[in-house]
């Protein structure tokens, strides 16, 4: 997609941050409104109120005539649509480029449409970020974040394209039953293990009938950490704006549990691996220096993928997670990645790390971050580069 027709008639001196209504979209809008940005919302139809509403941007007027009235909310405007697919309308899409609008993407824009090759090619709405990497999130497409962690030389967990080879402890990462896009996965320790969980599950409902075309992978035993990089094309530079884990429903509930509690509980409540949210968290200091050597291999990847990948060439723009944990070997230790974010991650706690505030003198969000970036390619005339 042609970046010069994208920006054609936008006034970059009165730019407006869009973002579809959910993972992170409260923390893009802040981070905008902290850079003196206008903000829009996609909103689906019944899980509006959240943000023309609550966050709703709104002055408060003084309790008297020495007080100045202040400010509210974070979110300018709300379009409410009965699905998410209808960004793509000609009428929606005319409303946001007439208010100069880019948008920053986040993992909805995979999950909740159809066929996402549609968003690639037929939303005329500049994007912040890299807009054709995303898919290679799906663990199902034929060049996937495995094959990128490969490329770049970051140790993943053994993939077992067999159930038969089998011959330890593994994940099988199989979709939930009624909601593909969650994760319902199971472990099992050999094939006929493999066979039995499965099927066992199916049976209650609890994964998608096709998990056995579900990703086999190695089950490793490690501290879980999300490491979530930013890089500035305008820099070049690589950043660690902070580090988190994840919480899930109902594993967390039965974390808290002494084991007799949850030897019994099993018995009546299955075992759900649903993301609820994120813990931030923090890393020593003697393992930045590698983490930070995983983020530049993996930046150095995408900028040297072929053109049917990324047609932009420009790689991975602005934040992306390296998901993993850091594991214990023969008295040293090293980081796993299992899981990538080509795109901001759903975890606004990242602000309560220090990592930005070493570099900045106060922490940032990741969507404080985003806006900044967007702020100093405006002053220095460089939109262009840091959008697709």
């Amino acid at each position: 997609m042609n970046i010069s027709d994208l920006l054609k008639g936008y006034d970059l001196n009165n730019l407006t941050i869009g973002v579809l209504g959910g993972h992170s979209a409260l923390d893009v809008c802040h981070g905008a409104k902290q850079h003196g940005f206008k903000t829009v919302c996609i909103a689906r139809k019944g899980r509006e109120r959240t943000y023309d509403r609550y966050f709703k941007t709104r002055t408060i007027k003084a309790q008297s005539s020495k007080l100045k009235a202040s400010s509210m909310g974070c979110i300018d405007e709300t379009i409410v649509v009965d699905q998410f697919q209808n960004i793509l309308d000609a009428k929606i899409q005319k409303k946001l480029q007439s208010m100069n609008t880019i948008f920053v993407h986040n993992r909805y824009f995979w999950v909740y449409f159809d066929d996402f090759s549609k968003v690639e090619n037929d939303f005329h709405v500049p994007i912040f970020g890299s807009r054709t990497l995303l898919k290679l999130e799906e663990r199902d497409q034929p060049f996937n974040q495995y094959d990128l962690l490969k490329k770049a030389g970051i140790r993943i967990p053994k993939i077992f394209k067999n159930a038969k080879d089998i011959d330890r402890p593994v994940l099988v990462k199989a979709a939930e039953a009624k909601r593909g896009y969650e994760r319902a996965f199971f472990i099992a320790t050999d094939p006929m293990n493999y066979e039995l969980m499965g099927s066992i599950f199916e049976k209650e409902g609890k994964v998608s009938k096709n998990w056995r075309e579900a990703t086999i992978e190695e089950f490793v035993v490690g501290a879980p950490v999300n490491f979530n990089f930013f890089y500035s094309p305008l820099s070049g530079e690589l950043e660690l704006l902070g580090t988190d884990t994840r919480r899930q429903t109902n594993l967390d509930g039965f974390l808290r549990m002494t084991a007799d509690q949850q030897a019994l509980a099993l018995k009546h409540v299955p075992l759900k691996m649903i993301e609820t949210g994120h813990i931030a968290c923090t890393v020593k200091e003697s393992l930045l220096e590698k983490a930070f050597d995983l983020g530049e291999k993996f930046v150095k990847a995408t900028q040297s993928l072929p053109k049917n990948l990324d047609p932009s060439g420009k790689g991975i723009i602005g934040p992306f997670a390296l998901q993993g944990a850091v594991v214990a070997e023969d008295g040293k230790e090293d980081i796993v990645i299992f899981d990538v974010s080509l795109r901001i991650p759903g975890s606004p706690g990242i602000a309560a790390t220090p990592y930005s505030g070493y570099l900045y003198g106060k922490t940032m969000s990741v969507g404080e971050r985003v806006a900044l970036e967007i702020k100093n390619a405006v002053q220095q005339k460089r939109v262009g580069e840091i959008v697709t």
